[in-house]
């Protein structure tokens, strides 16, 4: 996408990321943990203009768990009309449980790819070698998932670039960048455009960005004809001191930030068909 793309008025598509699986109720008492409060907190913002939710599941104790991911997709479509359930295949667990995220029934219509390993807060590490990257992903094109490239920074876009000579990937490409601490890409609006420079041919990119850069840079991203993604799990704050009440606020925020640039929102069946989203698969049990 482009910057006349956004002149044009091509359409935005937003995706809510309501819960991660770092912080919990002890950083904000308003993030939803269990299956029931993830799926109440996505249908609100469904009817605010989501199209995607990037979902974790998490154990009863609000502790990280890929397990929960069938519990946290079985409630979602229960309450939601359409919205798009991405997977997350990311976060500090082993191999064997991220691929949990792509082995639900029926199987998610997306899933994130880290594109590499990354460091955050004090303790923790997440480990991507090429060799799981890669059996996600073609795992993922077996299943008729689409990946959503995760790029925590400048390095993980040239793993977006070996990846595609793979013959792994199809267009168009979905590459998410990522902006905040630790070993991700430093946020900044300079940084940004450097990101969206390098990006491969036939690819549609979204942005996150952490904390108090979610707003301004995800407007920049819509403004060079990108995608944006908000949520409890990257911002647990509206402003400087004050916690966010709800995801919904989020969205609500960003909606009428983009509504003010003259962008609408897409729908889920039309970010399915901008990104090449294919029909969802149920799993062969047995």
């Amino acid at each position: 996408m482009t910057y006349e793309e956004y002149l044009d008025g091509r359409k935005v598509v937003l995706t809510v990321a309501p819960t991660g699986g770092v912080h919990g109720k002890d950083a904000n008492p308003n993030v939803p943990e269990q299956p029931e409060e993830i799926a109440a907190e996505v249908r609100t913002c469904e009817e605010r203009g989501a199209a995607i939710a990037h979902l974790h599941g998490r154990d009863e104790h609000g502790e990280n768990s890929a397990r929960r991911l069938q519990a946290v997709n079985d409630a979602v479509r229960d309450r939601c009309e359409d919205i798009v359930v991405q997977n997350t295949t990311g976060g500090q667990a082993t191999y064997e449980e991220r691929v949990q995220g792509i082995r639900t029934d029926p199987y998610p219509e997306m899933a994130s790819l880290d594109m590499g390993p990354f460091n955050r807060e004090q303790h923790i590490i997440t480990e991507h070698n090429r060799h799981n990257i890669e059996s996600l992903a073609e795992e993922m094109r077996e299943k008729g998932i689409k990946p959503e490239l995760e790029c925590f920074n400048n390095g993980h876009l040239n793993e977006v670039h070996r990846l595609i000579e793979t013959g792994l990937l199809e267009e168009p490409y979905y590459v998410n960048i990522i902006f905040g601490h630790g070993t991700f890409t430093m946020p900044s609006p300079e940084n940004v455009l450097n990101m969206i420079r390098n990006l491969p041919e036939g690819a549609e990119f979204n942005l996150l960005a952490v904390g108090r850069h979610q707003l301004p840079l995800t407007t920049l991203s819509a403004i060079m004809g990108g995608h944006v993604r908000v949520g409890m799990e990257d911002n647990l704050y509206l402003e400087r001191g004050v916690p966010v009440e709800s995801n919904a606020q989020l969205v609500d925020r960003t909606a009428n930030v983009l509504e003010g640039l003259g962008c609408e929102l897409a729908t889920p069946a039309e970010a399915r068909e901008m990104l090449g989203i294919g029909g969802t698969k149920r799993a062969i049990s047995g």
